[in-house]
């Protein structure tokens, strides 16, 4: 999905506390009593051949007591998402997902369709959401981003397979953010998706470019204010509700641990008030890392949708 938090880059505006010398993405440092969290912002689709990985994560992960994605990074989650999304994706026998839309929109559906060469067919039988999510990976697909050369995959791959993993949600936990959604707010999301495609072919490209030069201020405007504007409820079910219920885990770790963990989770997690880090900060703790003001504290959930 577009907004991963996703998914789905995963998303007040923010001043730069200062930018880094040399431009590489994102990191932000959390200090507990006996522990150190390391936060990282996933793209979970890349091109590859990307040099994107900063000396100070190269660091934090020869040192990690364990490390914290959003799924389990295995061959079991991926088939486990796959059918759970067969299951909650698509209509009720004899549904067209054509048919629910105004025939401008379906001629609009069938373009995007068109453009990111995806047969209108695969299409006509799912729910919205599950269409935006098809159109979504294969225009980034299309754009050059490769699964297997996605930040989680990657960094999972690179540690060595003593180092615990842990992860905040499961498949089913995921899935039913998306497939539970009302259906205005699927046909929002999807709606914007298809303008997306439309009128703005670069964005994939876009925001990869701002994630590696670690321009927060880019990716909000690129990966969360298009969602905020078309579906804050879909905002708050993707974004804020998670960031809060990760945020407590963390706080939790860092009070009770010891060492170093590194959490990569998807970058549009990760910035703005309503983000891992400003949450954390507003718990007391001791956080650094770009776009946190002195002082601000994050927005109540409703506040963030609206």
């Amino acid at each position: 999905m577009r907004r991963r938090a996703a998914l789905i880059l995963t998303w007040a505006v923010l001043l730069l506390t200062g930018r880094p010398v040399l431009a590489q993405p994102a990191l932000w440092t959390v200090r507990g009593p006996h522990a150190t969290v390391v936060l990282f912002g996933s793209v979970h689709l890349l091109p590859p051949g990307l040099d994107w990985r900063p000396p100070a994560l190269t660091q934090a992960l020869a040192s990690a007591k364990e490390i914290w994605f959003e799924l389990p990074i295995d061959a079991a989650t991926a088939i486990a998402a796959q059918k759970l999304a067969m299951d909650k994706g698509l209509l009720a026998k004899g549904g067209d997902l054509f048919g629910t839309l105004s025939p401008a929109d379906a001629d609009r559906l069938r373009a995007a369709c068109a453009q990111v060469a995806v047969p209108p067919a695969l299409l006509a039988t799912m729910r919205p959401w599950l269409a935006e999510v098809t159109l979504s990976l294969a225009q980034d697909a299309q754009a050059g981003g490769a699964a297997g050369q996605g930040v989680d995959q990657q960094i999972s791959d690179h540690v060595a397979v003593s180092v615990p993993r842990r992860a905040f949600e499961t498949a089913r936990q995921q899935i039913d953010f998306l497939a539970a959604a009302p259906m205005a707010e699927q046909l929002a999301s999807l709606d914007e998706t298809i303008t997306e495609i439309a009128n703005d072919p670069t964005l994939f490209q876009r925001v990869v470019n701002a994630w590696l030069s670690g321009d927060v201020v880019a990716l909000r405007k690129d990966a969360l204010e298009p969602l905020i504007k078309s579906s804050p409820g879909m905002y708050r079910r993707l974004i804020t509700d998670r960031n809060r219920h990760w945020a407590s885990v963390l706080a939790r770790r860092l009070k009770g641990g010891n060492g170093v963990i590194v959490v990569v989770v998807g970058t549009a997690h990760l910035i703005g008030p309503d983000g891992v880090p400003a949450l954390l900060r507003a718990r007391g703790f001791n956080v650094d890392g770009p776009g946190l003001e002195s002082g601000a504290a994050p927005r109540s959930t409703t506040a963030s949708a609206h």
